[in-house]
């Protein structure tokens, strides 16, 4: 999913230079809203796949959190779940068979009922072949609409986070169509879509819902900001309400106007080895290279301190972490010797491709610098992610061998077996990409996710993924650098209860707007 990047110094003088000009901005609005019965955000990201049951886009997937229900939804602030369109907790049938009631009442935004067809049409859509969520749901064998309000869900194998998987499954109408979906799509939310555009988002109140998370106010505008200095802009003049991924070098100029609040987060830059690429193939090498690169020196200075160490693929906030048995801290001598130790002769030359997010290209010359230390001749290439994925990874015969790649499937979940999936699941990104697919570590981790999965206790499964953690860290075909650390601005006065995410987007869903 796209992420933007960190405010540089020179954008943030020419946003501070900006500001002084304004004066003390909106005063007016210093303290409430600045639109009458209107929540307005300043939002980072911008796609125009709203398609609830195939989107993996950063806006758009956060869009429908407001609009389309899936049965069970998080609260991202902690990871929390509440009943959406559920009535209430899964009836369990057996172990590999469980009963889902719909809420008593529930309609979409157009009038038409919610009924159990609409369940599992939006099922279907979400498992579809080749589409993205169909990994991520595939313990399940079928979904039956028992009657018009009850929904059966059959499972290939008991299974010990589903009820957290049905928040991937989002309930739209059984009658759209996919483009219908894609533009803009009908849900049972406390929002429904009025308008979307390129630049912008627009939600009215849903009057028709009748769950626990009413709208606070009539309407919801989204003001797409992909350039950090419009989104600090617009909020240091009172313009908005909240805004997204406040820069590093903005802190001080916004704290005046807006309360800030940073909480860590999964995303991350990873490297990644084509592991069938020599000397890449031997998980030595590509250990060297995370001892060779100084993360924390990245860290202090390309991201101002805002991101944590790696010492794990998970972070120490997420209830499966275990710290790895091996973690990378900056070590030239190391680094060379697992070299030596592998039989690699130095000098060796070869390209670094990065995506082009600014935030992921700005941690590339240092990378360069770092491996020259250890006798790695390194040029450095970007691109989007668009063409760097078909062009340079995603081919039988791709030689590359090291790319820098941004990442965060948090906005997923947070359960260990979909976060170690989404990297080294059976998917493209071990097929293609790492072709880590079929090698000996690929099989021990499948083996002891698997069973993970079939564990009879919390403790049990819980030892087997520290051993899958382990085994990541020595590995490593894909593996963060460090993680970041996310922050959010709420304009003074307008929200009496707010919570920052660790994640992609804005979640208000339970925020309270001061009357």
């Amino acid at each position: 999913m796209k992420r933007t990047r960190l405010l540089t110094k020179a954008t943030a003088i020419a946003v501070i230079s900006t500001f002084a000009l304004s004066g003390c901005g909106n005063t007016q609005n210093a303290t409430g809203p600045s639109v009458p019965d209107t929540i307005t955000a300043e939002v980072a990201y911008a796609s125009r796949d709203f398609n609830p049951n195939s989107t993996s886009s950063a806006m758009t997937m956060a869009a429908n959190w407001y609009v389309v229900e899936p049965l069970y939804a998080f609260n991202y602030s902690d990871y929390s779940m509440y009943n959406a369109l559920a009535k209430g907790e899964p009836v369990k049938v057996s172990d590999t068979e469980y009963t889902v009631s719909l809420r008593d009442g529930a309609k979409f935004s157009d009038g038409k009922p919610v009924t159990a067809n609409d369940v599992v049409k939006s099922y279907e859509r979400s498992n579809k072949e080749g589409g993205l969520y169909a990994p991520m749901i595939s313990f399940i064998d079928s979904v039956e609409a028992k009657n018009d309000q009850e929904v059966t869900f059959n499972l290939k194998y008991p299974f010990p986070a589903f009820k957290e998987r049905l928040a991937l499954i989002k309930v739209a109408p059984a009658s759209m169509s996919n483009d219908e979906l894609t533009a803009q799509p009908i849900g049972s939310g406390p929002w429904k879509y009025a308008n979307i555009t390129d630049q912008k988002v627009t939600f009215v109140k849903n009057d028709l819902y009748n769950g626990d998370y009413p709208a606070q106010c009539k309407n919801m505008v989204w003001n797409v900001a992909v350039d950090d200095t419009a989104r600090v802009t617009a909020m240091q003049t009172g313009k908005v309400d909240v805004m997204e991924l406040v820069p590093t070098l903005a802190f001080d100029v916004l704290q005046k106007k807006a309360e800030l609040k940073t909480v860590q987060s999964f995303n991350a830059p990873y490297i990644m080895f084509n592991t069938k690429q020599k000397p890449f193939d031997d998980p030595r090498v590509r250990q060297a290279v995370f001892y060779a690169i100084d993360a924390k020196q990245l860290i202090d200075n390309q991201m101002a301190g805002q991101a944590t160490p790696t010492t794990s693929y998970l972070i120490e906030e997420y209830p499966a972490y275990h710290k790895a048995s091996t973690v990378f801290e900056h070590n030239v001598g190391k680094a060379k010797q697992l070299l030596k130790e592998a039989g690699v002769q130095t000098p060796i030359k070869f390209t670094l491709y990065s995506t082009d997010q600014s935030w992921i290209t700005q941690l590339a010359p240092q990378i360069k610098n770092n491996l020259a230390e250890i006798g790695m001749d390194v040029d450095l290439q970007s691109m989007a992610s668009s063409a760097l994925y078909p062009n340079i990874t995603d081919r039988d015969d791709a030689d590359f061998s090291m790319a820098l790649v941004a990442g965060d499937p948090s906005v997923f979940g947070n359960d260990a077996d979909l976060l170690m999936n989404w990297f080294y699941g059976d998917n493209t990104w071990t097929h293609q990409r790492t072709f880590w697919y079929g090698s000996d570590g690929y099989k021990q981790l499948h083996e002891l996710m698997d069973k993970a999965i079939a564990a009879p206790s919390d403790n049990e499964r819980q030892d087997y993924w520290d051993q899958c953690f382990d085994l990541l860290s020595e590995q490593v075909p894909i593996y963060p650098l460090f993680h970041r650390k996310t922050t959010t601005a709420f304009k003074k006065g307008v929200f009496s209860k707010t919570e920052a995410i660790g994640t992609t987007g804005l979640d208000l869903l339970q925020a309270k707007l001061n009357r």
